[in-house]
This record gives structure tokens, sequence and C-alpha cells, in this order.
């Protein structure tokens, strides 16, 4: 698993949901993580919304970034728990294509290093939809941190060998 620098690095465009209804634009620390992150390695954030904790308004939100060809990505934070208001996984459910069980499972793998057996109340998960990547992280900032520096950082960068997200784009709406 490396960075192979001689293959060209190829910006992802990324759009940024925090879902949550508490937080506003000021005080959305782990969205501001998350943009950080993106914008640092060379990544184009498109667009970046706060959306309350509503099934609804999250999927319509996601309809419209999945319709735009300008998003490759949708990386999102905050509604993966187990309380009632926390619906983030079953918003993906309504669009997705396909499931990355993967993603979630070592996710959790990596964040049993940082909060042990709490990781198990975590449903941070991803999927395929229509062609665009979803990926859903809890809202903690440690989470957002573990998501993105642990798989997504290697995963969105087309120079990681021996296989990574990107280099898989085009073929997404293959039949």
């Amino acid at each position: 698993m490396a960075i192979d620098e001689k293959r060209p690095f190829k910006p992802v465009n990324i759009a940024l949901m925090t879902i949550s209804d508490t937080r506003g634009r000021e005080d959305d620390s782990s969205g501001d993580i998350l943009a950080e992150r993106i914008e640092k390695k060379g990544h184009n954030l498109v667009d970046r919304v706060i959306e309350r904790d509503d099934v609804g308004s999250i999927v319509t939100q996601l309809h419209m970034w999945i319709d735009d060809e300008n998003i490759d990505c949708i990386i999102s934070t905050g509604g993966t728990g187990l309380t009632g208001r926390d619906v983030t996984p079953e918003a993906l459910e309504r669009v997705k294509s396909k499931d990355i069980p993967g993603f979630g499972e070592l996710f959790r793998m990596l964040s049993y290093k940082t909060i042990g057996t709490s990781t198990v109340q975590s449903r941070a998960c991803a999927v395929l939809a229509r062609g665009t990547y979803i990926f859903a992280l809890p809202g903690s900032n440690g989470a957002v941190k573990d998501g993105w520096d642990g798989i997504l950082d290697t995963q969105l960068d087309s120079r990681h060998k021996p296989c990574n997200f990107v280099e898989l784009m085009s073929r997404l709406r293959e039949r």
C-alpha cells in the first residue's frame, strides 16, 4: 500500500453534508475538519450544507448531488448513531445502488483503536448511488479524522496502489 508518485493526482469533486439539529456553520467543527482535509489534499469542495436529522431532507439533498455531474463523491458527518434522531444510514438506504460494506467494517476497526468497544454504536457506512460515492461518518471530530485519515485520504487518491476508488469512477455506471 503506497502512493505512486509517478501516477498523476486527479482531484475529486466532493460535496460535504453535516447532519445535525443542533449545529450551525459557526460550530460545525467536524465539517470544518473534513473541509480542511479535502482542500489540503487537493480535491475540490464543490458544495457544503448542514441538513437537519430528517430522512426526507437528507434524501432530497442527496438526490440533487447524485444528479449533479460535477459531484463525484459525497461525504456526510453525523446521524450514524443509535438514537431515534440518527437517520443517515436510513437515508442512504433510499438512494443507494450498491453497498460498500468494507468501508463501515474498516472504519469500526480503526475506531476501535481510538475508542474501544464504543465503536459498536457507530453505523458508519458507504454506498454507491447512480455512480456517486457516498460515505457516512459519525459526527465527532475524532471519527471524521479516523474516517478521512485512515480510509478516504488514500482511497480518494488516484495514485494509491494497489487500487483506489478514483480509478473506478469512469466505470461506475457500466451495465
